[in-house]
């Protein structure tokens, strides 16, 4: 008997992205109304034997994140911008790459380590700990002050949607709007509850290392993190699957928490946008499971000849400005 797979997803400009066992898919609300599909068989490095094995795992995660996350910012903000005729580049998604990666670092990282070397303190495991509270007292106020931004408010909206969308999917109630608005949009494995995981793992990671010359520690805080990273996801990817269990909610509890600053609830048309693109994802890889037949004046479906405001197309198989 094959593995179940979850599916999951992210946030994007006016839409969600969700990923299947091989594909995945981007639903963007156009400023016309219309909904645009697009799907893209994904590359075997986050499909292989790699995205499969222990702690490995983690690491693909974290850069499948990353990759596809880029892909689908670049073509929801395209698609977003069509009125005013503009268009991002595959360069700029390069360099939003690397300065994502170097941000990241910089802040919830080395900042940090600066803050805490202040203190002059020379126990490794209260140094330690002093830095992991920094580290998540800037994780937190990061999070609070991107919910100040409308334009990021509307995202965590579709965040929301995303999160009712796949809570109402393994529920196993129908993908209708009626039905998903009833989940909520908090979600264990949420990449939320994945960096909570990740700051807080460093905590006890960055403890065995000690205290050593500035340059070590930094260098430390830059090479560890592919370890953090597979160790954080075996918790979030345990905690998936054992969420009935009173340990496994008592310590996901915080990261289940923090997703009320990166959600929102959603309306009608932000539903209507996640079920497109998850409904999608499941038509290609999973035909035997689709059972909806449902009005289009109710939900709209997923063929172009059927409801002329669902828009489906491919990524192109090859663009070598997009990063794979």
């Amino acid at each position: 008997m094959a593995e179940r797979f979850y599916y999951g997803g992210q946030a994007v400009v006016e839409g969600v992205m969700m990923r299947g066992p091989k594909t995945m898919s981007v639903a963007v609300r156009r400023p016309n109304g219309a909904i645009t599909v697009q799907t893209q068989s994904l590359p075997t490095i986050y499909t292989g034997w790699l995205r499969k094995a222990p702690f490995l795992r983690g690491i693909i995660f974290m850069i499948e994140n990353l990759v596809l996350g880029i892909k689908s910012l670049l073509y929801s903000a395209n698609v977003s911008l069509e009125e005013e005729e503009e268009e991002i580049s595959g360069k700029f998604a390069w360099l939003m790459v690397f300065v994502s990666i170097a941000f990241s670092v910089a802040l919830f990282f080395l900042l940090p380590l600066f803050l805490t070397g202040l203190f002059n303190i020379e126990s490794s495991i209260l140094f330690n700990l002093v830095d992991g509270i920094i580290r998540v007292a800037i994780f937190i106020i990061y999070l609070m002050a991107m919910s100040l931004m409308p334009d990021i408010r509307r995202v965590f909206a579709y965040h929301g949607a995303e999160h009712k969308t796949v809570n109402a999917y393994e529920a196993g109630v129908p993908l209708e709007v009626e039905a998903v608005r009833r989940y909520g949009t908090a979600h264990v494995r949420c990449g939320t509850s994945f960096i909570f995981a990740v700051v807080i793992i460093s905590i006890i990671v960055f403890a065995l290392v000690g205290l050593h010359t500035a340059w070590l520690m930094v260098l430390s805080r830059i090479v560890l993190i592919p370890v953090i990273a597979g160790i954080s996801y075996e918790f979030i990817y345990f905690a998936g699957r054992h969420r009935n269990n009173i340990l496994v909610r008592v310590v996901s509890a915080p990261g289940l928490w923090l997703q009320s600053l990166t959600t929102r609830e959603p309306d009608d048309s932000q539903l209507e946008v996640a079920m497109a693109a998850l409904r999608r994802v499941i038509e290609i890889e999973q035909p035997e499971e689709v059972t909806w037949e449902i009005e289009p004046e109710e939900l709209p479906v997923l063929t172009s000849e059927t409801d002329e405001n669902i828009e489906e197309t491919a990524f192109p198989e090859e663009n070598p400005g997009i990063p794979e």
